[in-house]
């Protein structure tokens, strides 16, 4: 995964060691990820007690207003929802291979 721009933004979705959700928004998804794996500092408390943490899920954006509000819409999402939108993730991801 080489997902990092300085002009963009990202909506992610990320399963926890737990099997629940928790969604963000970023610059750099890499270092966002490693943060949250404990890799690298900083990280959200919520998946700090998580993990390890997995990518389910991300889209771009244009700019961080359109990154927030589309996180809060996805935040909204019941959770099948939420495993339909990893879902349909991991086909494309397998597709691509």
């Amino acid at each position: 995964m080489t997902v990092n721009s300085d002009d963009s933004w990202f909506v992610y979705l990320l399963l926890c060691a737990d099997g629940s959700f928790y969604t963000g928004v970023t610059t750099g998804l890499e270092r966002r990820i490693r943060q949250h794996n404990g890799e690298i500092v900083g990280g959200a408390n919520y998946t700090r007690a998580r993990r390890p943490v997995a990518l389910a899920w991300y889209e771009v954006c244009i700019d961080r207003s359109v990154a927030q509000q589309r996180e809060y819409s996805v935040r909204r999402l019941s959770r099948r929802e939420k495993q339909r939108l990893a879902a349909k993730a991991a086909v494309v991801n397998d597709g691509e291979r």
